[in-house]
């Protein structure tokens, strides 16, 4: 297979990858309500984080071990697709409805590894060449919120499952034809939990800084959960009319910030590029609280546009970061240990918190207030202010970004 039509598969497979995601993760919350399910809409936004926090085991202690990496993508894919397709038939029996979705979330978890694994052994130039197919899969969110939204519609109804479902099967009858890709750890000897939990590499990367930046990037997700969870219903609640396609924005933005990024990096280094995620953040929370009482959709964009800043320069810069401080023996598990603490830990605590904030400020009605929605993302806005504070008098490391 020749370099130009390589490319074009393992884009297509990125591209497929995330509209499965986006089709339906925007959209679930205002599904929920709209089926008597909006007291524990923050569940669907757990089993996710929950599944990041499982999958490292699976993949770690089976698929890298005994299976090809696209006969497991497959797989995974299949038995995702036929969970997500029957969620919406059990929206009457809530806690079936969840655990649909968990079935669903930990057949999809691994398969972002094991695409990213697929991708890096078949290319040969990672730096050039990986950030131009894994932009396909910013792409495919975009997408399908396009379709959902503004093609069928179909916001509040269990189409988006559908739709996530179908692709989720076209995902996985594609993924056999993907290239050939061998177990990556076979033949290795036994691998401990430690490994898999990235525990090891900490060890070694321990250090003031690195434990400032850890422990900030855990805490700063606690709040992030609540934008995934309660955005979107928050800009249905006021009226915001196309809700995914208007939310799909955040993801345009992050496109033409990842292309930015090296002329920031250059100007800011890596401390003040985490600051910056950071603050964007608290401005994004302080603009949705200061929208809520007159429904100032300006404010609302806005802050939704904010989220390439917010994803670029504190995620990708996090993984920037972790990569140069850590040696090639412990690279991976280092990686893996910061997907654990943040889209693990820190989202599935925040999922939680959020949901409970929610019903609190709910009050027993059927719907937060103009006034409770502003109570309501005060906190995050606090809360987020509160870790930027602390990383930006707590970090002092000095990190070449002239390589970045």
């Amino acid at each position: 297979m020749n370099r130009t039509a390589l490319s074009v598969r393992l884009s297509v497979m990125m591209f497929l990858q995330f509209f499965i995601w986006g089709a339906w993760y925007v959209t679930v919350g205002i599904f929920m309500g709209e089926n008597g399910m909006r007291d524990i809409s923050h569940w669907a936004y757990t089993v996710g984080p929950l599944a990041a926090v499982i999958s490292p085991f699976f993949l770690g202690m089976i698929a890298d071990r005994y299976f090809d990496v696209e006969k497991v993508l497959g797989v995974m894919h299949l038995l995702g697709g036929v969970a997500i397709i029957a969620a919406p038939f059990y929206s009457a029996s809530p806690i079936v409805f969840i655990v649909l979705l968990a079935v669903h979330m930990l057949c999809y978890m691994p398969t972002i590894g094991l695409t990213n694994t697929l991708a890096f052994h078949n290319i040969t130039n990672q730096e050039k060449q990986f950030p131009l197919i894994r932009v396909f899969g910013t792409i495919g969110w975009i997408a399908a919120g396009v379709l959902v939204s503004l093609g069928l519609k179909a916001e509040t109804s269990a189409i988006p499952f559908y739709v996530a479902g179908g692709a989720s099967i076209v995902m996985g009858l594609f993924s056999f034809s993907l290239p050939h890709t061998p177990p990556p750890a076979a033949g290795k000897g036994k691998i401990t939990a430690r490994e898999i939990l990235g525990l090891d590499a900490l060890a070694q990367l321990n250090s003031r800084p690195f434990n400032v930046f850890i422990i900030s990037s855990f805490l700063i997700c606690i709040p992030l959960a609540a934008y995934y969870n309660f955005a979107p219903i928050f800009a249905n609640d006021i009226g915001l009319s196309n809700v995914a396609f208007k939310m799909s924005f955040g993801q345009m933005s992050e496109v033409l910030f990842m292309v930015a990024m090296p002329f920031f990096f250059r100007r800011l280094g890596v401390k003040w590029m985490l600051v910056v995620g950071m603050a964007a953040w608290v401005l994004r929370y302080a603009l949705f609280a200061a929208a809520a009482s007159s429904s100032v959709v300006w404010m609302i964009m806005f802050g939704v546009l904010l989220h390439g800043i917010c994803y670029d320069f504190f995620f990708v810069t996090g993984q920037i970061y972790v990569d140069k401080k850590s040696t090639p023996e412990i690279r991976g598990q280092a990686q893996g240990f910061l997907v654990l603490i943040t889209l693990g830990l820190g989202m599935l605590i925040g999922a939680q918190v959020s949901g409970w904030l929610n019903n609190f400020f709910k009050d027993g009605g059927e719907a937060l207030t103009a006034a409770a929605w502003q109570s309501f993302w005060w906190i995050p806005a606090a809360f987020a202010f509160a870790i930027m504070i602390f990383f930006t008098l707590a970090f002092k490391d000095e990190v070449d970004s002239s390589e970045v």
